[in-house]
């Protein structure tokens, strides 16, 4: 084969800060470009790995994604090119700066090694970090910082723009994840016939074994080791946010990390002088979507295009569930990773445990970019074990954008050369959900719920049901506390009631 046409991993770097002063602290792109240098350090070829980047992808911020995580401190006009600045990497000529999704890291890692293989690049850089921590800390003290910078010049954007939500989800404050997982969860709960009790305990004890590993990783931000009790049980130090999800089944956005991953050609890695023991190869990928928006599936439980990712990825790289060393399953919420086990035949207590690096709750969740560090981590296994190959899963916006890839440092047998996911998307689309109600009145009942939790305590709750048709509305909860606080004690999954629509909001009242 054309060596400069054959695509490995060659480096890898993460970064956790824990400045407690916002004054002194690396703002979100000194500390990337710190994570940059040390994945160049990382292939030992350092400056010159640097100067040799033709291509550098970030991951978009969340002060770029969210409302909820807007920066006052400025912003960055072309954030590539102030990470290209910082790490002198002059000959970077394609500058992309993606669009949101956890899937992204994942999906660009599919597409440069595609690119590789047409002779479109030699060597790239994906990287991204967050420092809302930082962030966070100088708004309560007070503290002005100066993120914001304009170096000139124009950037590349990859992945998809649209939002993860409707303008009906969104009438009806369905406008993130936060909101969106709990639904999700409830439904498995419901598809399982548990209890509330009962189901708590088990996402506790699922999370329980990623905190585990978070305890023993030093760049983890929550070490403590918690228990599954301790991650179930509801109390002043972990509140409901969403109900079922306590505070510590929730993705921690509010660190400072950072990472990035480095991949070239065989041929370039040879003229760079990078060892043998560093290359990792790609020997299996895959992308796929469900319905984009939660209102369109066909339930809410499960997920067609994980399952499709999956079998895909395997099958490139002609190999079992059984032939994996290690695993890193995409873990916003527990939701996410019982219906990645599920689609997968994954058990939950497997052995090779759900995680390598601690997950989204434990270890951070640093916005688009947690799977950067999922990759990096996974490189440092399979270099660890020289053969082994590791799955890496990844998700965007709401058990929506799949995407995955399986790792080893062993070549591939035949030139990389995935499937076009077009051929298997067709079939997810066609596998639609029921028609949806946007003004809903008459006899309903409950598919599934969330209350939502401020502060004070239950402050809304959403919920999608179906009426006497089949048809599926989405709706809210009367502004009732007492009907609130007992939607989390007692299961209101397929409760009956009456639903209005009103300017453009429905209401369900239970009967």
């Amino acid at each position: 084969m054309d060596e400069t046409r054959v695509p490995i991993l060659v480096g890898s770097g993460q970064v956790t800060q824990r400045e407690a002063d916002p004054a002194i602290a690396l703002s979100p792109i000194d500390l990337t470009a710190e994570a940059g240098r040390k994945a160049a350090d990382d292939t030992g070829a350092g400056d010159a790995l640097l100067q040799a980047l033709d291509t550098i992808v970030l991951l978009r911020s969340f002060s770029d994604t969210s409302w909820r995580f807007t920066c006052p401190f400025g912003k960055y006009a072309n954030p590539p090119k102030s990470l290209a600045n910082r790490l002198e990497a002059n000959s970077a000529k394609r500058l992309v700066y993606t669009h949101p999704g956890g899937n992204m890291p994942q999906w660009s890692v599919n597409r440069m090694f595609e690119m590789i293989t047409r002779g479109e690049l030699q060597a790239a850089m994906i990287t991204g970090g967050e420092a809302l921590a930082t962030q966070k800390n100088a708004q309560r003290a007070g503290i002005e910082l100066n993120w914001g910078e304009d170096p000139g010049g124009a950037f590349e954007e990859w992945g998809v723009a649209t939002r993860g939500w409707s303008d009906l989800e969104d009438r009806h404050r369905m406008a993130g994840a936060i909101f969106a997982y709990p639904m999700i969860e409830n439904a498995i709960r419901g598809n399982r016939g548990r209890t509330i009790a009962n189901h708590g305990l088990e996402m506790g004890k699922l999370f329980s074994g990623f905190a585990a590993v978070a305890a023993g990783n030093p760049l983890a931000d929550r070490r403590q080791g918690f228990s599954a009790e301790q991650i179930a049980t509801v109390g002043s130090d972990n509140p409901y946010i969403g109900f079922p999800y306590t505070k510590l089944m929730n993705s921690n956005a509010f660190i400072d990390q950072s990472a990035a991953i480095i991949l070239t050609s065989v041929a370039k890695a040879k003229e760079l002088g990078i060892p043998r023991e560093k290359w990792v190869y790609l020997h299996g990928c895959a992308d796929a979507y469900d319905h984009w928006y939660l209102s369109d599936r066909k339930n809410f439980h499960s997920s067609p295009a994980m399952s499709k990712v999956a079998q895909e990825a395997f099958e490139m790289a002609n190999c079992t569930l059984d032939d994996l060393a290690a695993l890193d399953l995409y873990s916003c919420f527990p939701s996410a990773v019982q219906i990645a086990c599920d689609e997968m035949g994954i058990p939950l207590d497997d052995p090779r445990g759900l995680t390598v690096t601690g997950g989204l709750p434990y270890f951070g969740g640093p916005g688009n970019n947690y799977v950067t560090h999922s990759i990096a981590e996974m490189m440092n296994k399979v270099r660890a074990n020289p053969g082994s190959k590791g799955l890496v899963t990844a998700n965007g916006n709401y058990v929506t954008k799949q995407s995955a890839g399986i790792y080893c440092t062993e070549p591939t047998e035949k030139p990389f050369l995935p499937k076009d996911p077009k051929i298997y998307q067709a079939e997810i689309d066609a596998d639609k959900g029921p028609s949806v109600t946007e003004v809903a009145n008459g006899d309903a009942t409950i598919e599934t719920y969330t209350i939502m939790h401020d502060r004070k305590g239950p402050s809304f709750g959403i919920l999608f049901g179906r009426l006497s048709d089949g048809s599926r509305f989405i709706a809210n909860t009367p502004d009732d506390l007492d009907l609130m606080l007992e939607m989390t004690s007692k299961d209101y999954l397929g409760a009956e009631g009456k639903v209005k629509g009103v300017n453009g909001v429905n209401v369900f009242t239970p009967g």
